[in-house]
């Protein structure tokens, strides 16, 4: 177990929907002091895309807020950059800014050694520069397959990190394959799950939501960032199929949803609360992991099997590596029509003694137990380093 560390982290903004970002921080915090970086930024905003001004307005305000505490043991930052992240005289300038930023905020919070960790690979060129006493790369996305990034770019940065890094953690086994030889001390962190959350969709107590109680029939479910890795043409083909059935769709879309906005049997219900999560899961009748399939994808881990399992839920899912080693507890499909007729089984062979074996089995899965293992390697690492 690590404990008594000061741990600063690059790591996506912590308002957006939980991660392994803010669940692997949030644990480390239960025994060493964690200072959090909401993101540097891997790309350049785009002026003219309203989102992106409103989020640059964000984190103005973020930014004069100062350091937020928001766990104990966790306090959140939004660092000023020049959001030009591939340009070389910006990187430098930003550098200076975030170490001297950086050295007045641990006088400010107590943290004198530290060690750096970081989601991101552009975090690269701040490694080495802000007196950090250890380096860990927590790898959970092939980030060069985004459509929205320059990948041939990041893909260099990651290299770069790879090799500058004390420790690397891949969450997944094809990005494990890829990393390695980047770094020998390259490990498999395979994700966690808050079982006890999801486990009150099982409670007899958790309600069902007001916007899905009216709901006559089964109830597809899925939650999660609606991008261009969901595959909707599937969706779409089950809700048009089955018109009896209700597709309940939960979280922010960043692409057209227009195909699924025009069936009168499916709900985009909008981005919901982590905490309301169980209760929607009360209502699902089996939970959907509808991702297209391409190099970003056979390099996802989603957090959300573990979760939707911790709920009782059978899943069904387009044909992802990792889901494939949960094969005895959910469907892995190859085609829309065979993602169809694994939905019509699993509503049939469901029960709750099913339900309940799906949740037990979650118990050994917990980001507890994932953490441990994970401050276990870099107490290992950070002993055998020479100071």
């Amino acid at each position: 177990m690590l404990q008594g560390q000061n741990i600063i982290c690059f790591a996506k903004d912590w308002s957006e929907d939980p991660t392994s970002n803010n669940h692997v921080m949030k644990g480390l915090a239960r025994n060493n002091r964690v200072l959090w970086l909401n993101s540097i930024g891997m790309r350049t905003p785009n002026l003219a895309d309203k989102a992106d001004v409103l989020k640059i307005f964000r984190k103005l305000r973020s930014f004069s807020q100062g350091p937020v505490q928001v766990e104990p043991n966790l306090w959140v930052y939004t660092p000023i950059v020049l959001p030009l992240p591939h340009s070389p005289a910006a990187n430098r300038i930003n550098r200076e800014i975030l170490r001297a930023t950086l050295f007045a905020l641990r006088k400010k919070l107590g943290m004198d050694s530290f060690q750096l960790w970081t989601f991101l690979p552009n975090a690269v060129r701040h490694v080495g520069h802000l007196g950090e006493s250890l380096v860990v790369y927590y790898c959970t996305d092939e980030f060069a397959q985004f459509s929205y990034l320059k990948g041939e770019q990041l893909a260099d940065m990651e290299r770069e990190l790879c090799g500058k890094a004390d420790v690397v953690f891949t969450t997944a086994r094809s990005l494990w394959e890829s990393k390695r030889g980047m770094n020998p001390q390259t490990h498999l962190a395979l994700h966690g799950v808050d079982q006890a959350h999801f486990k009150q969709a099982l409670d007899p107590q958790t309600q069902v939501p007001s916007d899905l109680a009216d709901v006559k029939g089964p109830i597809l479910g899925f939650f999660g960032l609606i991008h261009d890795w969901i595959d909707q043409d599937v969706l779409a083909y089950v809700a048009q199929q089955r018109p009896d059935w209700t597709l309940a769709i939960i979280g922010k879309a960043q692409v057209d949803t227009s195909r699924l906005q025009g069936l009168p049997n499916v709900r985009l219900l909008g981005r919901k609360p982590y905490e309301s999560l169980p209760s929607y899961c009360k209502a699902f009748s089996l939970g959907l992991l509808p991702f297209a399939i391409n190099e970003l994808t056979r390099n996802v881990n989603p957090i959300k099997l573990r979760e939707y399992l911790s709920a009782g839920l059978p899943v069904v899912s387009t044909d992802l590596p990792e889901v494939r080693t949960f094969a005895s507890m959910c469907s892995v499909v190859h085609s829309k029509e065979e993602f169809l007729r694994a939905c019509e089984v699993a509503l049939v062979e469901d029960n709750p003694d099913r339900r309940r074996a799906r949740c037990q089995a979650m118990e050994a899965e917990t980001w507890e137990a994932k953490i441990h293992n994970v401050g276990r390697i870099v107490g290992d690492v950070a002993s055998k380093k020479p100071r």
